[in-house]
């Protein structure tokens, strides 16, 4: 199944501009001027942003139609004509089980990081998504380590936001 790329645009469109909305009614921190509504406007006008590129089509004329080789001899065939033979339930456990993996993370996330901490969690969070799209072990191991450290290191000493500390504590926490 193909989602139109207008529609996901507009979604993304909405999303943005929910974002920005709600940030806007955050209030301002006194004496400070970066409050807690600057990030969600930010993140909001840069969707709002790409939802726009997606409805024009930026970017489209870098895609290519899959084709899928379906003999020996090299015939191949339309994604839509193979999933229609196969059934919706094989191409959902051939990797389409995938889509399910960040939504599971961020549950995930929620229930185990008071307990285990951010470093364990948001670890095996990298490295089951970077190794369930295809990444090489080490390679998501060598992310696994360093991509919660960066994150973490962020979001503690620039923007001063506590994360759970949890079994294992980051040095400069």
């Amino acid at each position: 199944m193909k989602v139109s790329d207008r529609v996901t645009g507009a979604m993304l469109v909405a999303l943005g501009g929910a974002a920005y909305w709600g940030g806007s009614l955050l209030p301002p921190v006194p004496g400070q001027q970066v409050g807690p509504n600057v990030f969600p406007m930010v993140i909001g006008a840069a969707l709002v942003a790409c939802g726009v590129l997606i409805m024009v089509g930026v970017g489209r004329s870098f895609e290519e139609d899959e084709k899928i080789v379906t003999s020996a001899s090299g015939a191949v065939a339309d994604e839509e004509a193979v999933e229609a033979a196969q059934g919706r339930m094989a191409t959902f456990l051939r990797g389409g089980w995938k889509i399910l993996l960040p939504p599971a993370a961020l549950f995930f996330y929620y229930f185990a990081s008071e307990r285990l901490g951010f470093w364990i969690t948001a670890s095996l969070m990298v490295f089951a998504l970077a190794w369930s799209q295809g990444a090489k072990v080490k390679w998501a191991l060598g992310l696994a380590v360093v991509a919660p450290a960066l994150v973490h290191l962020t979001f503690y000493k620039l923007l001063r936001v506590p994360l759970p500390p949890g079994l294992l504590a980051f040095p400069w926490a």
